[in-house]
């Protein structure tokens, strides 16, 4: 088939990838001059299954209400909130039932496992060299964050996942850079999880998507499908002032935010809305001072990875706001944790002009799973809402709706991932 694939994140990546390599004629566009430009640009890069879940969950909204009056509070409200972010803050506090939740959960958790395998054996088999480093530890700082991290552990359990309760020698001994004036309880280590960069794993898995025979359009602008015809595109090209119409036999729409605005002239409403992460990049000063590996501070949900060269702190969640804004806040907060763990790592904490601030949208469905598959359209497929486990979930969702693409059936249980969950 000739198939377009819309937005060259890492989820167009990976699904470009699997559709050149299964035979298929596939056209990529991409709004941004390369792929990996937002989302996937800056993210923590944590590969963690077990940690995969919905943000809708019992007795999450009264904790984001706690943290929005808390000064280093993960979750913030941006001004101004549209209609569709206030209606799917609604719908996200109805998804968070224990019935919906534990749902959810399983299917987000099934597929995690098995895009880490995907992603093992891209990464093996295509000898993929990009900056990663095993192994993940969550930081617990007192005795509150013992008691709030203990039903993930339940989880864990249930997933058969490897994990250690360690004391703050035994974590000194896998992390043996932590400040040693910053008190903590304990941790959690979990051996199998990993931290990888996934930009750069993006971009080369781009040019192995090349050599697989697929075509990548940046500085292309696809307008909203058209009910008439919804696999004939209409896009505008830099430097163009008209769209031109080019024809497939299939779309796949995985244009992150953007794919809302893409699907609703053909009668798709999709709940999705950005949800703000935000980074802090610098070069490690002194490699003896930085991380080994990826750590999660669980009060402020911060995380610290190690990416090559480079330490990168990342965390908050805000909801609403403009792209541009960068709230003074959340960057403090970054500063802060790292300062607190691994304070001679980098030049971050004296805001360097070698720091790279950024901030991202997830593109977030309120009941936390993605939509994978058939839209109901003719012609047009999904592969979108991935929310801040895009990375987590990139390969094995490309895969999967490759395989429905082809007639195949998937190599992990799709039950509650398609459209029909949106619609019910």
């Amino acid at each position: 088939m000739r198939i377009a694939v819309i937005g060259a994140g890492i989820i167009g990546v990976t699904t470009a990838y699997e559709l050149a390599t299964d035979g298929h004629a596939v056209t990529v566009y991409e709004r941004h001059g390369a792929a990996a430009e937002e989302t996937s640009f800056a993210n923590a890069g944590v590969v963690a299954p077990g940690y995969v879940t919905p943000w809708a969950a019992p007795g999450m909204a009264g904790k984001v209400l706690h943290s929005l009056f808390a000064r280093h509070g993960a979750v913030k409200l941006g001004w101004p909130l549209t209609p569709q972010e206030l209606g799917w803050m609604w719908r996200w506090a109805r998804a968070g039932r224990l019935e919906t939740y534990l749902a959810n959960r399983a299917r987000m958790q099934r597929l995690a496992f098995f895009s880490r395998e995907r992603l093992h054996w891209l990464a093996d088999t295509l000898q993929l060299s990009f900056d990663r480093s095993p192994g993940y530890v969550v930081l617990l700082r007192g005795e509150k964050e013992r008691r709030l991290v203990e039903p993930s552990l339940q989880v864990l359990r249930e997933a058969g996942v490897t994990f250690r309760e360690i004391d703050p020698a035994a974590t000194r001994v896998l992390e043996p850079a932590l400040n040693p004036d910053t008190p903590f309880l304990g941790a959690i280590h979990l051996p199998d999880d990993e931290v990888g960069n996934c930009r750069q794993f993006a971009l080369l898995l781009k040019d192995a998507a090349r050599a697989a025979g697929a075509r990548f359009v940046f500085n292309a602008v696809v307008e909203p499908l058209d009910a008439a015809a919804p696999a004939r595109l209409r896009v505008r090209r830099a430097g163009e002032e008209d769209a031109r119409e080019e024809p497939f036999d299939a779309v796949v729409v995985c244009a992150g935010v953007e794919s809302a605005r893409l699907l609703r002239p053909v009668g798709l409403r999709i709940p999705l809305v950005p949800v703000w992460g935000y980074s802090v990049s610098a070069p490690i000063h002194e490699p003896l001072n930085a991380p080994r590996s990826a750590l999660m501070d669980e009060r402020y949900k911060v995380a610290v990875t190690r990416l090559g060269r480079r330490v990168r702190v990342a965390g908050s969640a805000e909801i609403g706001g403009s792209p541009g804004h960068k709230r003074a806040a959340a960057l403090q907060t970054l500063y802060r944790v790292l300062q607190d763990w691994f304070p001679g790592a980098t030049q971050l904490s004296n805001r360097s002009v070698a720091a790279q601030e950024w901030k991202g949208a997830r593109p977030m469905l309120p009941d936390g799973p993605p939509v994978l598959g058939a839209s109901g359209v003719p012609g047009v497929w999904l592969n979108l809402g991935h929310g801040s486990s895009g990375w987590a979930l990139a390969c094995g969702s490309a895969r999967a709706v490759a395989d429905l693409m082809s007639g195949r059936a998937p190599l992990v249980d799709l039950e509650g991932l398609g459209i029909e969950r949106l619609q019910g």
